[in-house]
């Protein structure tokens, strides 16, 4: 799904985000931990989620038929992109995983993420098998980072508004989406005993 685009600066927290994060890679990138270097990221959104006024008025509006992605910043280095994604009760995303590393943080409202594993047989079926299936609450942050399992579905869980903020490792506004392949066509399997399948490995489409 394409994302909506914030039609003015990012607020002053935000900007000292990016400032923040573009000076961590500067140290970081050159070491070639990408675990090291998401974790570093999530350390520094927490504390984003609890600062006032983190997002203008305008970028707090929901769209009424889908969640809402937008996009409220690129990093001038183009490393990185900072979503806020906007949620009525009841809305979903479609079940996906990332062409890139992305770090997840509930601002307000609850949300419900549910993980999922890609199995597949000796004939080649595949299907998708549920995994951690979570509520996710105000200040709390989570990561995925591909080539490693990260295929998810989320949802406002509440009853009212929910927004969350994402910081992908690629520029959104050159991507146009965060995701990589969606897997609604599959069924849902659990996984047991002689019913349990092979992982597919991550490729990015």
């Amino acid at each position: 799904m394409q994302h909506s685009v914030s039609a003015h600066p990012p607020t002053a927290p935000v900007q000292a985000f990016v400032a923040d994060v573009e000076r961590m890679l500067d140290t970081q990138a050159a070491d070639g931990d990408r675990d090291a270097l998401v974790a570093a990221v999530q350390g520094r959104l927490e504390p984003l989620l609890a600062t006032p006024d983190v997002l203008a008025p305008d970028d707090r509006i929901p769209w009424p038929d889908h969640y809402r992605p937008h996009l409220l910043t690129v990093a001038p280095s183009r490393r990185f992109s900072v979503m806020a994604l906007i949620w009525l009760p009841g809305q979903v995303t479609p079940i996906h995983d990332h062409i890139c590393w992305c770090v997840v943080g509930v601002l307000e409202g609850v949300e419900r993420e549910q993980r999922f594993s890609l199995r597949q047989d000796t004939a080649g079926s595949r299907w998708l098998a549920p995994g951690v299936d979570a509520l996710v609450a105000p200040g709390e942050v989570s990561r995925l980072t591909p080539p490693d399992e990260n295929i998810h579905q989320v949802r406002n869980a509440g009853s009212t508004l929910a927004i969350s903020l994402h910081v992908y490792g690629a520029d959104i506004s050159v991507c146009g989406s965060s995701v990589n392949q969606c897997f609604d066509d599959l069924p849902l399997r659990e996984e047991s005993g002689m019913a349990s399948g092979a992982p597919v490995v991550w490729r990015e489409q």
